[in-house]
């Protein structure tokens, strides 16, 4: 394996560019990745859960269940323990 992977061992396809080997362990939607990047784009995050990033938001799950949601342009400073889930970005109405 070369780079980002889920808890399952599967290859994600991200190359190993963590200094030092650095490792940083997320949650997304619950499930565990991790990768040796520390400054990923929030498009790049959905992509690594497998959810495109035209149709879902990436947000932190922060202290007291607030949330802050991602552009899909934003560089995010990852932490090992982050928890972020998925929002649907909208729906249409019948």
């Amino acid at each position: 394996m070369n780079g980002n992977t889920a808890n399952n061992g599967h290859d994600n396809g991200y190359e190993n560019n963590g200094p030092h080997g650095r490792r940083v362990t997320i949650t997304i939607d619950g499930v565990s990745f991790t990768t040796a990047k520390d400054h990923e784009q929030a498009s790049a995050l959905l992509w690594m859960a497998g959810v495109d990033p035209a149709q879902y938001d990436l947000a932190m799950v922060k202290q007291h269940g607030q949330t802050e949601v991602f552009g899909d342009d934003k560089v995010i400073n990852l932490k090992n323990g982050d928890a972020f889930v998925t929002v649907r970005q909208s729906a249409q109405v019948a």
